[in-house]
């Protein structure tokens, strides 16, 4: 089990859901927590609940310079940054058929692209300045992978799309990481539906989720994904279905390898 004591985290998108809970999880092991979200209310709710130590900042991710920023106001806080959990998202639901390439568009991929990509590199260069290891988990999707039975004809092609580019994204990442001696471990955390204010507007109840959706409390994802740190694992599923839901795929591949007589 990690140590976190004495240690900094960040936490983006902390003011609710995924975010708030690991926060929460992280500060119960002892971190010193940067709680980040869009919703500066929700942010400094976060941080009062878990004490003197833990602070609030705001900021919209979807601002080119807001990452390098909030990776700066981070560390200055305590003089380090140990971990960060780049887990700020938005939903989306709408056909890819009907989908017009307009700001709303352009924002889902602000956020739940790009500004991934501006965590790490604003991390990265932290981290080689000052000669210190760190910490990176960025919040992916079982979306990453699969088209999960649950969500199929939710109009989710563009958000799948997002999560999906942050996966082989941080794939490549920890490639480049290696080879340039970038001292940070990489991780991708990728939940299956959780109970967040995306589901929660469809699904009031969660007691009434229907089973197929398998849904999990914002905590339980939490503790799943600091348990998967704790391993050193680079992948960090949530739920158990994301390996039956992989196989079209890559039996696809193998029947078109097989037709082309290339196997």
């Amino acid at each position: 089990m990690i140590d976190y004591a004495g240690k900094v985290a960040l936490v983006t998108g902390a003011g609710s859901g995924i975010g708030r809970a690991l926060a929460e999880a992280l500060a119960w092991r002892g971190a010193k927590v940067v709680c980040a979200d869009i919703d500066e209310a929700a942010a400094k709710a976060t941080a009062s609940g878990i004490g003197h130590s833990a602070m609030a900042i705001a900021c919209d991710l979807a601002d080119h310079d807001a990452a390098g920023a909030l990776i700066a106001e981070a560390a200055d806080w305590q003089g380090r940054l140990d971990l960060v959990c780049s887990n700020a998202g938005i939903g989306f639901g709408k056909r890819l058929i009907k989908q017009q390439q307009d700001a709303a568009a352009e924002r889902l991929m602000e956020v739940n692209l790009f500004a991934n990509l501006r965590i790490a590199q604003a991390y990265a260069r932290l981290m080689q300045s000052t000669g210190a290891s760190g910490r990176l988990m960025i919040t992916g999707s079982e979306n990453s992978l699969s088209r999960p039975d649950a969500v199929q004809g939710s109009g989710q092609g563009l958000y799948a799309v997002t999560k999906h580019g942050v996966l082989i994204m941080t794939e490549w990442m920890r490639d480049e990481f290696r080879s340039g001696n970038v001292p940070v471990e990489l991780h991708i955390l990728m939940p299956g539906a959780v109970y967040t204010g995306l589901i929660a507007p469809l699904i009031p109840d969660p007691a009434k989720a229907p089973a197929g959706l398998n849904l999990i409390m914002p905590e339980r994802c939490a503790e799943i994904a600091l348990r998967g740190m704790d391993l050193g694992l680079f992948y960090i599923p949530t739920h158990a279905h994301i390996a039956e839901d992989m196989k079209p795929r890559t039996q696809g591949v193998a029947d078109a390898l097989e037709a082309l007589g290339l196997r």
